[in-house]
């Protein structure tokens, strides 16, 4: 089960955050800090993956076993949190449709996409993941999805082109 989906910029500043289990805000922000800086002092030839045991937040939590499974692009760290049941290289091309699909969707994705179309960056999240666990995987049954739900906003706000 995915337990958490992180978007970091190179700054560690949030971009996107959504939790699939109750945390509080104080943990979360100790998620977000544990996870960055975990995976931001890692050179880009190593692999994608760092177990749970090695992040702070969760090495105080006894008996719970979680894997990091990131991707880097550009000034974006894509950041997977799941239990030890997921798949790693199952995850990181998942991280791979949501990414290609935010291009699809925002044609050559920036954080400033992630910033100010955050609403739609959810909801194409939620297209994919949702409550942990991964919904869809085919980036043109997704990208359908968003188009009909943008066809239903724009005949919603009256202009019904």
């Amino acid at each position: 089960m995915i337990k958490a989906i992180l978007i970091v910029n190179n700054h560690g500043e949030p971009r996107v955050i959504k939790f699939y289990e109750a945390i509080s805000d104080a943990e979360g922000q100790k998620v977000i800090r544990d996870c960055f800086s975990s995976v931001s002092r890692r050179s880009d030839g190593v692999c994608n993956f760092l177990e749970g045991k090695d992040i702070p937040y969760w090495r105080e939590k006894d008996g719970e076993e979680v894997k990091l499974v990131y991707r880097h692009y550009a000034t974006l760290y894509f950041i997977f949190v799941v239990d030890s049941s997921e798949s790693e290289l199952g995850i990181l091309d998942l991280i791979q449709v949501f990414v290609e699909t935010l291009d699809k969707c925002f044609e050559n994705v920036c954080e400033l996409d992630l910033i100010f179309h955050s609403d739609k960056v959810h909801y194409i999240l939620d297209e994919i993941v949702m409550g942990g666990m991964v919904l869809e995987t085919n980036i043109g049954k997704i990208i359908e999805a968003i188009t009909e739900a943008n066809k239903l906003e724009k005949m919603d706000d009256g202009s019904g082109k």
